[in-house]
């Protein structure tokens, strides 16, 4: 592999687009927002600027990794060359299944399509294209360029062939892979949420308040995060999200987002990226 294309040029497309770009790979990051695109350029050299300073990197490295990235604004000038392409949208099933119709429509016919969603099925995303043996998941954890896990999900129609190429080439860029079975949430995500949602319920409760809870979690269970710290690092919105389609997929209540969640969602009280979620910013 030597071509990548990423598309979504969010806080997990830059992300991913940084790490491939480091490791020597041509990244064509794809977004139809130009806004989008500048500001993902201006975070991978901010991030890039921070390996720096960490001695993770030198500047011919971060100079190297910049020059591996074109931009694009169209999935059909994006990624005829390539030998992968990362689906990284909003996690909203119709519009992968969209991008992923596309992405098969021009790209090669080798080509494998990844999605780096966190909760929706590979499967059913494999059958927006006409080549569910050549689509898998690959879920990246935030931020891309610090975290080493990517959770690689077989759908029921993928091959062995391309699981391999997906696991070695994780390996090839310093993550380690850990490869699941399609089903809602995964395991990351299956695990974390449901512990997410009853922090949560803890809090609606009046159990305790929002620092003692994550202090718990923290110093009894060595979690480097809260699970309402971390709710907020993640967005409320993306848990409610995952919550509600794990509850959907094993149609059991157990997984049904709690009514705090809910409703911080609906005053539009996201977490870190609008300022207030559980704590304020």
């Amino acid at each position: 592999m030597k071509n990548i294309s990423v598309i979504g040029a969010g806080t997990m497309g830059n992300g991913i687009a940084h790490v491939m770009a480091l490791h020597g790979f041509h990244v064509h990051l794809i977004d139809n927002n130009e806004a989008a695109l500048q500001k993902a350029m201006q975070n991978i050299e901010k991030n890039l600027d921070r390996q720096i300073q960490k001695n993770i990197i030198n500047v011919d490295q971060k100079e190297k990794a910049l020059a591996n990235i074109q931009c694009f604004k169209e999935i059909a000038m994006g990624v005829t060359a390539s030998d992968l392409i990362i689906e990284a949208v909003s996690e909203i099933e119709s519009i992968k299944r969209e991008i992923f119709r596309m992405a098969d429509q021009y790209a090669a016919p080798n080509c494998i399509i990844a999605s780096n969603t966190s909760s929706i099925s590979i499967s059913q995303l494999a059958e927006a294209t006409k080549r569910p043996e050549k689509v898998i998941g690959m879920h990246f954890m935030n931020p891309v360029p610090v975290m080493k896990l990517v959770e690689i999900i077989e759908g029921k129609h993928g091959s062995r062939e391309t699981t391999d190429t997906i696991v070695k080439l994780t390996q090839t860029i310093g993550k380690t892979p850990c490869v699941v079975k399609d089903a809602p949430g995964f395991i990351s995500n299956r695990i974390l949420m449901p512990m997410i949602n009853e922090a949560i319920l803890a809090l609606q409760e009046g159990i305790s308040d929002e620092k003692t809870i994550d202090d718990i979690m923290k110093l009894g269970m060595a979690h480097p995060m809260g699970p309402l710290q971390l709710a907020d690092y993640i967005g409320l919105d993306v848990c409610h999200n995952i919550l509600s389609i794990l509850e959907e997929g094993f149609q059991n209540a157990k997984y049904h987002p709690v009514q705090m969640l809910t409703e911080k969602v609906a005053a539009g009280k996201l977490g870190i990226k609008t300022g207030e979620g559980f704590y304020k910013y």
